[in-house]
């Protein structure tokens, strides 16, 4: 086999295929392979969650001075088919109107046992789409049993709220933040860290990182554009906490595999965290699969949290915050780990290094 000093390898493994084997490693093709079966993913995801909304178990308090007028509506509401609603009854307007302000439900049903009128309390800042999705079941119900119903929008969305997803991309934003920073540290010093205390250090690089992202995030959404009037310092705490926990899941995912880490964290958090975080379809709207895992990921726990600050007081955001809290230890206990284990079990840490070097110094004498 020959080769010449300018042109493409010749023999059996020259010409195209050659330059093709040198070109791309199996490595790099196994990357490349993994990359479109994460598009897939995305692709899937985002269809399977938005193609086909539909109102599924709204949880719907039901009111009326009339004990006799709640069990009737509650039977109506309960075996309409598709289950569109999870309605309960509630025996004063005071305690109704209560559990939709600490968001225990989406809307409250309020029978008029005098005449046919009744009233529906909705919170448009929950999200306009549920809210437009309830009204017209809600509607229809009523109008099946020759019942009309007044719609009053108890908490709606600011002006520059635009149906109520200012929250949700806000949210986004700071969870890309987070991924985008830990794979940075990852691409400048390596993937996995050599050991403890570089994972330590990265880990409070992270968290000076989070909090700038925290207060510059919450400083564009309220006085710059005026699109959230919440609480400032606490929208503030939720997006430090929010991109800390993001960029400590992907940390630990780099710990543990590597530069996959990378994608391991975008396909938990963008392909499957998205898409179920409640905002252009709130929970009730998405199908079950993506209704059960939204609010134990980052991006749907930091959405209901995040309307929670804006509109409701901080009511409902406790268990929000905690999944994120859960997501931070977790995500920085596994960092340290690895890089614990990785200075003790490697060749390649800081240690190992310099007893390499000194072997072969003592070698070379």
């Amino acid at each position: 086999m020959t080769r010449t000093s300018d042109g493409p390898r010749e023999g059996p493994h020259g010409g195209l295929f050659g330059e093709l084997k040198d070109a791309v490693s199996v490595r790099a093709a196994v990357l490349v392979i993994g990359v479109l079966a994460l598009q897939l993913a995305f692709i899937t995801s985002y269809l399977g969650a938005f193609h086909k909304p539909k109102p599924n178990e709204i949880p719907l308090a039901v009111t009326s001075p009339s004990a006799q007028h709640i069990d009737e509506a509650l039977y109506q509401l309960s075996t309409l088919p598709g289950s569109p609603f999870d309605p309960r009854a509630v025996m004063d307007e005071a305690s109704a109107r209560k559990q939709l302000m600490n968001r225990d439900v989406d809307g409250v049903l309020m029978v008029d046992p005098r005449g046919t009128a009744d009233r529906l309390l909705v919170a448009s800042a929950s999200g306009a789409s549920l809210t437009q999705a309830l009204t017209e079941a809600v509607a229809v119900t009523q109008k099946a049993q020759r019942r009309t119903v007044n719609v009053v929008d108890m908490v709606p969305g600011a002006p520059g709220d635009a149906r109520g997803l200012s929250g949700f991309y806000l949210v986004v934003g700071w969870c890309v933040g987070g991924y985008l920073c830990a794979a940075s540290l990852a691409i400048s010093a390596g993937a996995r860290p050599a050991n403890a205390s570089r994972a330590l250090i990265r880990l409070g690089v992270l968290l000076l990182y989070s909090i700038a992202a925290g207060l510059l995030g919450a400083v564009i959404a309220g006085p710059v554009l005026d699109a959230l009037p919440g609480s400032l310092p606490a929208l503030w705490g939720l997006g430090t906490l929010v991109v800390f926990a993001v960029g400590a899941i992907t940390l630990a995912f780099q710990g543990l595999a590597g530069v996959v880490g990378i994608g391991l964290a975008i396909l938990l958090v963008v392909v499957l965290g998205n898409p179920s975080a409640g905002g252009a379809y709130p929970y009730p709207l998405l199908p079950t699969f993506w209704q059960v895992i939204g609010p134990a990921l980052p991006p749907g726990a930091g959405t209901f949290a995040a309307r929670s600050i804006v509109y409701f007081k901080g009511n409902g955001a406790n268990g929000p915050m905690l999944v994120l809290a859960a997501w931070a230890v977790a995500g920085a206990a596994v960092t340290l780990a690895c890089g614990k284990l990785r200075a003790g079990g490697t060749t390649d840490s800081e240690p190992g290094r310099t007893a390499m070097a000194s072997r072969s110094t003592a070698a070379a004498g």
